[in-house]
């Protein structure tokens, strides 16, 4: 796709997040998968693991975080100017346990200079609320794509 002009906000966010998750070792080795990019938007599950579990019995907070995380970067990512996390939160609302189905979906609220915040959902394979995530990104220097001579 980067040899070619591309010519819609849509095609620009799937060959932004093709680039990315070219490069995304950690997404890839804790077995997440994209679902769906949108300009300002992505969506990204994962099952979780036995051994993503803790004391509890539960998934281990980090991991949810992680996929929240993850999805956050590929939304903020769709425009083609590298973005990285400035700020986050996450509130945790029900555990999840081993083999559950987690998705994670991130959207863009607000966009503006090189500033930007993202809310992410966390559900479970039976839409149960796991947790709430809220981002802030910042623009850095350079692009995910070659620019065009």
């Amino acid at each position: 796709m980067s040899d070619r002009f591309v010519q819609t906000a849509q095609e620009l966010a799937n060959a932004c997040a093709d680039a990315m998750w070219r490069e995304d070792n950690a997404s890839r080795h804790l077995g997440m998968v994209m679902e769906r990019v949108a300009p300002g938007m992505a969506v990204i599950s994962m099952v979780v693991k036995p051994q993503m579990t803790n004391g509890h019995g539960s998934c281990h907070g980090g991991y949810v975080f992680t996929l929240a995380d993850s999805a956050f970067a590929f939304a903020c990512n769709t425009y083609n100017q590298r973005t990285v996390g400035q700020h986050c939160s996450v509130t945790y609302i029900a555990p999840a346990l081993a083999e559950d189905r987690l998705t994670a979906c991130a959207r863009e609220v607000s966009r503006r200079g090189r500033g930007g915040i993202y809310d992410v959902n966390v559900t479970n394979q039976n839409g149960d609320h796991i947790a709430e995530f809220r981002g802030h990104s910042r623009t850095v220097k350079g692009t995910l794509l070659p620019q065009k001579a």
